[in-house]
């Protein structure tokens, strides 16, 4: 086994190609939130990740292995479920409503500007289906939000500048996640007492 204790976010500062070349490791979130684990890369060896305490590996990030060989990480796509606001019976607020209730449980989630993804959590799913929401099981790499202070916090990128708009820079446009539907949850789409409409 072979070891890793240096990432590189991002890779940043790396040439292209060399990333490119690098081998890789699939992971899921799961694996990827924690700072010690073993997998094998794409190229067969063994990798013992071995990071600070605390430290989540996000796809793109490139660990440097004690012989100096790069190991860039690749978000492996994994179940989630991933919520939308009914367009014919609510409204794009209902998303951020729906955001803020699974925050206050603490709940791992995926921000994007048309959907929030989290793990599986059928309990969840059917409070969100009660909220006029639309509830799909989905395989998609998985990257939530980081600790409102900790690495990565917002939108899985740093800044060395506060966010004022008198800088003339652009706003950095807001992430997708690429997702594959695997099965839709239409008929369980509920309303809740009173809602007569189908879909």
């Amino acid at each position: 086994m072979i070891h890793a204790s240096k990432r590189i976010a991002g890779g940043a500062g790396l040439a292209a190609v060399l990333v490119k070349r690098a081998a890789t490791l699939e992971l899921d979130w799961d694996t990827r939130s924690k700072s010690r684990f073993s997998a094998t890369d794409s190229g067969g060896r063994e990798i013992g990740v071995v990071l600070p305490r605390g430290t989540a590996l996000r796809g793109g990030d490139v660990l440097v292995a004690e012989d100096g060989a790069l190991v860039r990480v690749i978000a492996a796509a994994q179940p989630v479920m991933q919520v939308r606001f009914c367009a014919e019976h609510g409204q794009p607020l209902d998303l951020l409503r729906a955001a803020y209730h699974l925050g206050n449980r603490h709940v791992p989630l995926e921000l994007g500007p048309e959907l929030l993804q989290f793990e599986p959590d059928p309990v969840l799913a059917d409070m969100l289906r009660r909220q006029h929401l639309i509830v799909t099981e989905a395989l998609a790499a998985f990257e939530p939000e980081g600790g409102a202070y900790g690495e990565g916090a917002g939108h899985g990128h740093h800044h060395d500048h506060d966010h004022g708009h008198a800088h003339g820079h652009a706003a950095v446009p807001a992430r997708k996640p690429l997702a594959i539907p695997v099965k839709a949850h239409d008929a369980g789409h509920v309303h809740g007492p009173g809602c007569n409409h189908d879909h």
